[in-house]
């Protein structure tokens, strides 16, 4: 296996693992209209009774998450990884630091669910670390370090990925709002009933006169919460003209990463990519 396949695969296990415990944390039923793996686990000891099913599907989940990570370790460094020993030592601190981040960037997810505020910096960092650098800037960094990429090459990504992923993750945010779930195959009411403090929200709350700000408080955040009321801050959230700043919030990121594309010194069918991944990115719907 090439260097840059199994580099790939590793990701992609990591990935695996990221989403299997991060849909454990959030209690999410569905991911890509499918059942997340703690309730199939659960579906699959339904001879138990229903507590003892969901116990036992989310403590396997865990044990699935981490089998994922360990596979993920396995295909950069196990014994028969074709990857040569100066290839090891340039992407161990990368993907180290890869690891790190997304744990704390879950752990101030995880401290600021169910108590969203005005704060859009502190949604905005959430989306950095949580989603930000291991979905986009270090996979790019972990491919330049395996081509002999320096410094200044990881720098000129970094410039590119990081808005594009923040645009992402604000595009994220709306679907899980406004978004249909027979397109985007998740409910569009576990955002608002877990209370997820996304940019969307803390630029409702700061926008709300007091009547809505209360509506918001009071529904934001409630675990009954039903189509009515998530309609109701559907509502908030637009007449706030909070929708629209996200919009262009996702359009100046967008821009920003075409600008800093044009510094990375890559061939031009590379660059056309990594143009066409950032529209993509942005301006889908699923």
């Amino acid at each position: 296996m090439q260097p840059a396949v199994r580099a790939g695969a590793s990701l992609e296990m990591f990935h695996a693992f990221c989403l299997i415990h991060d849909d454990v944390m959030d209690h999410s039923a569905t991911r890509r209209g499918q059942p997340t793996v703690h309730r199939a686990l659960a579906t699959h000891h339904h001879g138990r009774t229903v507590a003892a099913a969901d116990a036992l599907g989310e403590s396997a989940a865990i044990l699935a998450g981490d089998l994922a990570l360990i596979w993920s370790d396995e295909l950069l460094y196990g014994p028969d990884s074709e990857l040569s020993p100066a290839h090891r030592e340039c992407l161990r601190p990368l993907v180290n630091v890869m690891r790190s981040e997304v744990m704390y960037g879950q752990y101030l997810d995880l401290t600021a669910t169910g108590r969203p505020t005005t704060d859009v910096e502190r949604a905005l960092a959430i989306a950095r670390y949580k989603t930000a650098k291991y979905t986009i800037e270090r996979p790019l960094h972990i491919g330049a370090a395996l081509a002999g990429a320096g410094r200044e090459m990881l720098d000129a990504l970094s410039a590119y990925a990081l808005p594009l992923r923040e645009a992402f993750q604000l595009r994220d945010d709306i679907l899980g709002i406004f978004g249909d779930p027979a397109e985007t195959g998740k409910p569009r009411l576990d955002d608002l009933r877990q209370g997820k403090h996304t940019a969307l929200l803390a630029l409702a709350l700061q926008r709300a006169d007091s009547a809505e700000c209360e509506a918001l408080h009071a529904l934001v955040g409630d675990p009954r919460l039903d189509e009515d009321a998530a309609a109701r801050i559907r509502h908030i959230i637009t007449a706030t003209g909070a929708r629209a700043a996200v919009e262009d919030m996702i359009r100046v990121r967008r821009e920003q990463a075409g600008r800093a594309l044009l510094t990375v010194p890559v061939a031009p069918a590379v660059a056309q990519s990594l143009q066409e991944f950032a529209d993509a990115v942005t301006g889908r719907t699923t």
